[in-house]
């Protein structure tokens, strides 16, 4: 039997059921049952609870919190290759560790080429991910890694709420475009905004960001034009919101007309939401690559679901996903 005529299975993690529930339902698989549960002491127990010898395994689990959900994967990965999986991939919506990609400062990790070691040394064939806070870190891999992106589906948003978006701002739909302009809220998401602008043939401006200390962020200056435009702030994660608000205000206060922001993983630790919702922002964009832990009525959830059954009927065909990566 050849890898593209594997039978396809799916088991989710602890992390984020809701999102491995809608990928197998847009992908007309079911979900497999597995037992995931803690001792008294915090240890993890796996059981896979039907037969997997011989398939195509794809085990959703993005990872915060991320000691908690990356040992979780380890041990599902471990079950699955001692139960004679055929192929395992590792479906990670959200790649947790991804900033600590580099030794910047001295005497500290690179974390995350220490994860990528240990998933391969679990027993992981493949990797799907998206939107990783450095790219490179596939470099880190020495197997397959799938990078998908956020754009895809935020362009479709903002093609069906451009008049909605206008309106709210007195303007037309295609005022509103004309006027719009692509705003990296840093340097690190220079490469990822200007293809956004590009993608949406928009302006790009840039802020420039100092940090002080790890989530505190002091903008500086605003390189590019924004006065009377609509600013579209784009950013891979946003954790307490620090850089994404402090970005908003320093844009409205240069005459944008409206500011939203398409953020791929909502973390939304500590104070963000609260920023959020005393901040210029108009809406954040962000996807269920991560649970939402509280709601806003700043904040909107669009679905990547399709995006990876899409991507993982691929993967199990042996077919090409290069058209799903649009950067």
């Amino acid at each position: 039997m050849t890898a593209a005529t594997l039978p396809v299975s799916i088991f989710a993690g602890r992390s984020n059921p809701g999102l491995a529930r809608k990928i197998a339902e847009a992908g007309g698989w079911s979900l497999g049952e597995v037992t995931l549960k803690n001792f008294s002491d915090g240890e993890i127990y796996v059981r896979y609870e039907e037969s997997i010898r011989g398939t195509d395994l794809f085990i959703v689990q993005s990872t915060p919190p991320p000691a908690e959900h990356w040992m979780e994967l380890f041990l599902m990965v471990d079950a699955a290759r001692r139960a004679s999986a055929a192929r395992i991939t590792a479906v990670l919506p959200y790649f947790g560790y991804a900033r600590q990609d580099r030794k910047d400062q001295p005497r500290v990790s690179i974390a995350a080429r220490m994860i990528a070691k240990m998933l391969q040394d679990a027993g992981v064939d493949r990797v799907l991910t998206m939107d990783l806070h450095a790219a490179q870190i596939q470099g880190f891999f020495d197997i397959p890694v799938d990078h998908l992106y956020g754009s895809a589906v935020f362009e479709e948003w903002l093609e069906a709420n451009t008049l909605a978006l206008a309106g709210s701002n007195g303007q037309s739909a295609q005022g509103f475009r004309e006027n719009l302009v692509v705003v990296a809220p840093d340097v690190g998401a220079s490469k990822i905004a200007r293809a956004y602008a590009k993608r949406f043939r928009a302006g790009l401006a840039l802020i420039d960001k100092r940090r002080p200390e790890a989530n505190v962020a002091e903008v500086m200056n605003i390189i590019g034009d924004v006065a009377g435009t609509n600013c579209l702030l784009i950013d891979d994660l946003c954790d307490t919101a620090g850089t994404l608000t402090s970005a908003a205000a320093a844009l409205s206060r240069a005459g944008a007309l409206s500011v939203q922001a398409f953020c791929t993983h909502p973390l939304l630790s500590g104070p963000a939401v609260d920023r959020i919702e005393a901040s210029p922002l108009g809406r954040v964009i962000v996807t269920d690559s991560v649970p939402l832990q509280r709601a806003s009525d700043k904040i909107e959830v669009i679905s990547v679901a399709p995006l990876f059954a899409e991507s993982i009927h691929r993967i199990g065909s042996d077919e090409s996903i290069s058209t799903l990566f649009v950067d």
